[in-house]
């Protein structure tokens, strides 16, 4: 693996931070895959792709924007019609996708160099959340594997529900730093830990 250096590496800080007096209610972390990638059908195509991320990933996935699954190790999930963020703790899954989506299908878009991917979990997870993105968090409206793609001021993001009450956050690198420290500031009236 090629190890890339983290944007958030002058203020990840490991350790307890905020009011955690009374127990920690946030845990943070990059989570580091090996690939991010992102794949878009033509119109007309999109069940074929999805039928190509099913044979790359092993995975199902619904049909339909917004849908997703997440084996702890791969996860992929529809965050518009006929787009799809996969990613994967192992490096390759571009050039797997590349030969499992042809360009009669749709692209395919190594996206392991400019994203960070950030994870947030814990029983507040979805209250801080709320303090960035208007999103119905909850769990019935989003369910554990779905996605959605939204922004904070101009932070363009991602995030998938990857459990109960964790969620897999993938940002821009440009714009990583700003909103790790902005999603720390966020968590301290909670108490939260950076792992």
């Amino acid at each position: 693996m090629v190890e890339r250096q983290s944007p958030l590496e002058p203020a990840f800080h490991v350790g307890s931070h905020g009011n955690f007096e009374h127990g920690i209610e946030i845990l943070l972390t990059e989570t580091r895959p090996g690939s991010i990638v992102q794949l878009a059908a033509w119109p007309g195509e999109e069940k074929k792709l999805i039928a190509a991320i099913r044979t790359v990933t092993g995975l199902a996935l619904p049909d339909g924007a917004g849908g997703g699954s997440s084996d702890g190790v791969k996860s992929v999930f529809g965050f518009a019609p006929g787009k799809f963020t996969v990613a994967d703790e192992a490096e390759g899954l571009t050039a797997a996708f590349a030969k499992a989506v042809t360009p009669a299908i749709g692209t395919v878009t190594d996206l392991s160099h400019g994203c960070t991917a950030i994870r947030i979990a814990g029983p507040k997870a979805e209250w801080v959340l709320a303090k960035f993105f208007a999103i119905d968090f909850a769990l019935p409206a989003f369910p554990v594997g779905a996605g959605r793609s939204t922004a904070h001021h101009d932070v363009f993001a991602q995030i998938q529900r990857t459990s109960a009450d964790q969620f897999d956050i993938y940002v821009f690198r440009s714009f990583a730093l700003s909103f790790w420290k902005a999603l720390c500031h966020a968590s301290e009236e909670v108490g939260y830990e950076v792992q």
